[in-house]
């Protein structure tokens, strides 16, 4: 037996609620930005889970420059992470750091085209709201992060692939504790 109320349906006998029901937040921006500290100060503020990074763990364990493969493989390991994660979220709401989208940025940036099976999923895969990482934060290195000097050209490429999915998002700025204040303010009518 289930029950709808408002956007969840809970099932009585096993008492979960529908992954379609969740409230989906993804956190997505340009590198250096603040997104997973962003998204996990979220996350734990609310009081559910957030989804990380899968590219970080995959790039984590290569010993050489990545190829098309890998970004299709980090494409399919967001995918299953975010999946698994979704029984787990708590105040129907799931934070995720990052977002299919992003391997579609690389894809064209670095490859000069995406797959097919990317592209297709993004069109069908629904976020509630982006938050749009500004690149008001100073650049912080990291041995995974490449273009330093381009941020200003993701961030328009990101509003860009946003815009084309017509997707909500709005563009969190601010130095220290007031980035993560706005992130809550945009998302408070959620939680």
């Amino acid at each position: 037996m289930a029950i709808v109320s408002g956007n969840m349906r809970i099932n009585k006998r096993k008492n979960t609620v529908h992954k379609d029901s969740i409230v989906k937040i993804a956190v997505v921006g340009p590198e250096s930005t603040g997104k997973s500290t962003v998204a996990r100060n979220l996350a734990n503020h609310i009081g559910t889970v957030c989804v990380p990074e899968y590219a970080r763990y995959y790039c984590e364990g290569l010993n050489r420059q990545y190829t098309l493969q890998d970004e299709v493989n980090m494409f399919y390991g967001q995918l299953a992470l975010e999946d698994a994660l979704v029984p787990l979220a708590k105040q129907n709401i799931l934070i995720c750091d990052t977002t299919i989208l992003t391997v579609k940025i690389w894809c064209d940036h670095l490859f000069g085209d995406t797959p097919k099976e990317v592209t297709n999923e993004i069109r069908s895969r629904e976020y509630d709201l982006y938050l749009l990482m500004d690149i008001d934060l100073p650049w912080q290195d990291d041995p995974l992060r490449d273009f330093p000097n381009d941020r200003a050209h993701f961030m328009e490429i990101w509003k860009k692939e946003l815009d084309a999915i017509s997707a909500k998002y709005t563009v969190i700025s601010g130095l220290d504790g007031k980035r993560l204040e706005n992130a809550l303010a945009r998302c408070s009518r959620y939680y």
